[in-house]
């Protein structure tokens, strides 16, 4: 079943065509690696899926729904929920408070309630709480539940970043460059965290420059270039693809596909 799907997607900036006429399916359940050298539309792609950016034609759906045009918290309310280049955190707030931020966006906790803490928003805030450690232990991050998120080592951060975003209950994680900045190990772990999420059934749209990782951990690659599709298939087909060695002049390709 296309858990995701884009149907003839451009999207212009005044006269710059960022996206050009661009089709992607997303199946339930799988890993799905999108990549392409640098200025290829990936990010922009990302925003039109999640919302930041209306498409100029053409029409996204999700989950059986069209959901052209919808606003960022609406899609992530929907179950679309994605990460971001920058690692974005309140760095000041503990680890286990940005995971409630997190979680936030499903409590139903009204005004009132909060302003008097109310007998069913104490229960919620207790849930989401304990919905929160759950997260963290899973995540290896629980015994810095209270160290401030600014302490963290980066790969820490870029994991407590995918925290928040479970939090919010995503049905397709999207995660954009999960692992910029971190040094092999930290690459390694990051990549042991998104098979773990996966084999609990989650269904994951990656972008990410690191051609080893995506090479081990997706099922299916698709590749873009000034907008463009250029390829799509299995981690052995993109290697041997020309069109995807000639979009990255043979540098930093074939060094991953060695």
């Amino acid at each position: 079943m296309h858990l995701l799907e884009i149907k003839n997607v451009s999207r212009y900036f005044g006269g710059l065509k960022a996206i050009d006429n661009l089709d992607l399916v997303v199946d339930k359940g799988e890993i799905k690696g999108l990549i392409g050298p640098n200025g290829a539309g990936k990010s922009t792609l990302y925003n039109v899926i999640s919302g930041v950016h209306r498409p100029t034609s053409g029409r996204v759906i999700f989950n059986g729904k069209d959901v052209t045009g919808h606003k960022p918290h609406k899609m992530t309310e929907m179950g679309l929920v994605r990460t971001f280049q920058a690692t974005t955190l309140f760095k000041n707030f503990s680890v286990l408070k940005n995971v409630l931020a997190g979680c936030h966006l499903y409590s139903k906790a009204n005004f009132w309630g909060a302003l008097f803490n109310t007998p069913g928003t104490a229960k919620r805030q207790r849930g989401s709480e304990e919905k929160a450690l759950e997260i963290l232990e899973f995540m290896g991050l629980l015994e810095y539940k209270d160290e401030l998120a600014l302490n963290l080592p980066h790969g820490h951060q870029r994991a407590l970043g995918v925290s928040i975003a479970l939090a919010a209950n995503p049905i397709l994680l999207m995660l954009d460059e999960p692992v910029t900045g971190m040094n092999d190990e930290e690459t390694g772990e990051m990549m042991e965290i998104i098979n773990k999420i996966h084999d609990r059934g989650m269904t994951i749209l990656l972008i990410e420059h690191d051609m080893k990782m995506v090479m081990g951990l997706c099922e299916k690659i698709t590749v873009i270039n000034f907008g463009k599709k250029i390829a799509e298939g299995s981690p052995d087909e993109i290697k041997e693809n020309p069109d995807v060695h000639e979009a990255y002049l043979g540098g930093e390709y074939y060094v991953a596909g060695s």
